[in-house]
């Protein structure tokens, strides 16, 4: 994607005279993403990011702004949202919620070593602890609830071998309940393109928009999907070693956690098959468009799945 709303030049000017950060310059669209509207804004300042959102409410997003100041102020790198001249971290723009939070230095990896993976490991740690002071609460909006709800719009586009992988995996899911698993504020969205790196170290972590309280583990369990799996959609177990081992020396699992692992593993990858099916065959308009392929998910899920339980 991923521009569905088209901000012009002199809407953001006037737009931005309600904000202290100077007289805009460049105004670019960003591709990368799939649920909101995104652009990079230069000013006389500086340089920020300017979200229109799409599918949020009014009533979600203070969770998630706030979420990014909370972390930012302890020390996180993350971006942190920018006042207007009402002291609101919410706007509106092109008749959609807008927020601007500044740009973080730094670019994503697409393929991590090891140590790439470590550096997450430890920040993702690192953000699960801080995020238990954050008051705010929203469940999952792409929890079991919603996979299940979502499914059956998606079936008739699968071969049939596919829609039974998927409804048996959606029914093995629902058989196992998350009790005693620790919850907080997880990112549920850590893949590659939302880490930037500047040099060796974490410059940012950003896209904190499927944030939610759920299950750390299984907020690991979708890090791990995306940054220690090859091509051929199996576990690097050299560059998971790494991850989860720096996970753990900042936060332990517990042995509820450990024992949830594979279930998580395959929890987090039907959760982003289902997301991708989706919104490849059911897409919204947008003027810059740019899918994920869901197979890459199945075939993760599917491997998984062989490895048990």
């Amino acid at each position: 994607m991923s521009v569905f709303t088209t901000v012009m030049p002199d809407q953001l000017s006037a737009w931005l005279r309600n904000y202290s950060i100077g007289v805009p310059t460049a105004l670019e669209g960003i591709l990368s993403g799939i649920e909101n509207t995104n652009y990079f804004v230069t000013t006389t300042h500086g340089r920020f990011v300017l979200t229109l959102f799409e599918k949020l409410t009014r009533k979600e997003l203070p969770f998630y702004l706030n979420l990014m100041a909370h972390l930012s102020s302890h020390g996180l790198p993350c971006p942190k949202p920018i006042a207007n001249l009402q002291n609101e971290l919410l706007g509106e723009l092109s008749g959609k919620p807008a927020a601007i939070v500044t740009c973080l230095e730094g670019h994503p990896v697409t393929e991590p070593a090891p140590v790439h993976c470590a550096r997450v490991g430890e920040v993702l740690a690192e953000m699960h602890l801080a995020g238990r002071t954050y008051p705010g609460h929203l469940d999952n909006l792409r929890g079991a609830g919603w996979w299940s709800a979502c499914a059956p719009e998606i079936y008739p586009f699968l071969k049939p071998e596919d829609a039974e992988l998927l409804k048996s995996e959606i029914r093995f899911q629902a058989e196992h309940n998350r009790e005693g698993l620790p919850c907080g504020v997880v990112h549920a969205d850590l893949f590659r393109d939302n880490v930037l790196y500047d040099g060796d170290r974490v410059g940012g972590l950003i896209d904190f928009y499927f944030a939610c309280v759920d299950c750390f583990v299984y907020d690991v369990a979708i890090t791990v999907n995306d940054w220690c799996v090859n091509a051929d959609a199996r576990l690097d177990h050299v560059r998971a070693e790494a991850l989860l081992k720096a996970y753990m020396s900042v936060r332990p699992f517990t042995d509820q956690e450990h024992a949830a692992w594979p279930r998580m593993l395959r929890a987090g990858a039907l959760r982003f098959w289902v997301s991708r099916l989706h919104d490849f065959h059911l897409p919204r308009p947008g003027e810059l468009t740019h899918k994920h392929d869901p197979e890459r998910f199945r075939r993760i899920l599917f491997n998984h799945r062989a490895g048990g339980p």
